[in-house]
């Protein structure tokens, strides 16, 4: 039995106060003002604080780690980079995040399927994950190695698919390898200049429907990488689950996106932490354009809609301190609420778990924080978890 000062009721919008949540196993038995106290139960008063749903990130990378992002996987075996996942996972989770969507190793392979699978069997602390493997790519595409002298054939961050039929082979051996979904670059590199924002598409529509058909056929789907148009139009039309990033979505693709309850992944705090960090002016003066140009991109976005979803990009940036996404997203328009219920209903949804995670409800997995405050008041409070179960199990007190 958990008790505490207030609770989230994320559907309802609203504060009960107090707060109680019964366990059993891995299970919510009960939560609400006051619940079914069994004989016999352990008792947890966590005092002033609220419980609510653990966090959903729908966007991590836990193969990186702050620093140059194509040297990782040069300087650094898959072994190595295999260990740093883990702790990031237990990085993650410390801060409250119960649920993430891993949108690519960047050049480890399936590596991802054995930290999943270490997480499931309770090997080691971690969020509940959905893996993509490596991500998909053409060739000179977004995560090649466009930068190094030819003649050493450096690898891609990417698995190399440059059509229909490629990509469908890719598809299989990913999983086979045990990935859980597919993560395709559609679009890149981006530019900006005098305001004007392109970013060239990599797939055809048609191409992209062949990996869409593809993963529907064993009941997985396809997440995009896509910055701007015409790669996020051909990406809705393809019928993806969600385009991550989204920093330009035409009229046309929100429409298309509304129909089929496409989500957009903004992730801004990667993009505010390439601004602040860049390695010379003008390359922070580019990140900071680019940035700028996505949140009045978003601001349109609310007004035509669309649904969206919580993701960080965390992995350029440390791990654990990816709850700023959500204070970003309330400071770029969104209520509180508004926030909360994108990650914690529709990141369910989106990761496959709706009905079973991101509400405090009987039969739902007993996936717990706690903050100070109320994050209804203050989205801020979600960067101070001071409490952690996940799956009925106290990993943070």
């Amino acid at each position: 039995m958990l008790q505490a000062s207030r609770l989230l009721d994320v559907r309802a919008g609203s504060i009960v106060s107090p707060g109680e949540v019964l366990v059993d196993g891995e299970r919510i038995v009960a939560a609400g003002a006051s619940v079914e106290h069994p004989a016999g139960a352990e008792v947890i008063n966590l005092g002033d604080v609220t419980l609510m749903p653990g966090l959903i990130d729908a966007h991590v990378h836990l193969f990186l780690h702050p620093g140059a992002e194509d040297l990782q996987t040069i300087k650094e075996s898959v072994p190595q980079r295999t260990i740093m996942a883990t702790l990031a996972a237990r990085a993650d989770l410390m801060a409250g995040f119960t649920a993430e969507r891993d949108m690519g190793t960047e050049g480890a392979g399936s590596a991802d399927t054995a930290v999943r699978n270490a997480i499931n069997e309770g090997l080691i602390p971690g969020p509940r994950l959905r893996i993509s493997g490596n991500a998909i790519d053409i060739l000179g595409g977004h995560e090649d190695a466009n930068d190094f002298n030819p003649a050493q054939h450096v690898l891609s961050n990417a698995t190399y698919a440059n059509n229909a039929d490629q990509l469908v082979e890719a598809i299989r051996e990913q999983f086979k390898e045990g990935s859980d979904f597919v993560k395709i670059y559609e679009t890149g590199h981006d530019s900006i200049r005098d305001g004007v924002f392109s970013t060239p598409y990599q797939y055809t529509v048609e191409q992209l429907k062949a990996a869409v058909n593809e993963a529907a056929r064993v009941g997985k789907y396809v997440a995009v990488h896509a910055m701007g148009e015409p790669g996020a139009l051909y990406a809705a039309e393809a019928g993806v689950v969600s385009i991550d990033h989204a920093a330009q979505l035409g009229p046309e693709t929100m429409r298309i996106m509304r129909e089929k309850q496409i989500v957009a992944v903004p992730t801004f705090t990667v993009f505010e932490y390439f601004a602040d960090h860049a390695e010379t002016p003008a390359a922070a003066a580019r990140e900071r354009a680019i940035f700028e140009y996505h949140i009045a991109e978003f601001k349109k976005q609310m007004a035509a809609g669309i649904s969206f979803a919580v993701g960080s990009d965390v992995g350029p940036f440390p791990h654990g301190m990816q709850a700023r996404e959500l204070v970003l997203m309330a400071k770029f328009g969104m209520s509180p609420l508004e926030v909360l219920k994108s990650d914690l209903l529709n990141g369910a949804k989106l990761l496959g778990w709706g009905g079973q995670i991101g509400e405090l409800k009987a039969g739902y997995f007993a996936d717990v924080i706690a903050v100070p405050g109320n994050p209804l008041e203050d989205i801020s409070m979600t960067q101070h978890v001071s409490f952690v179960m996940k799956g009925g199990v106290i990993y943070r007190r």
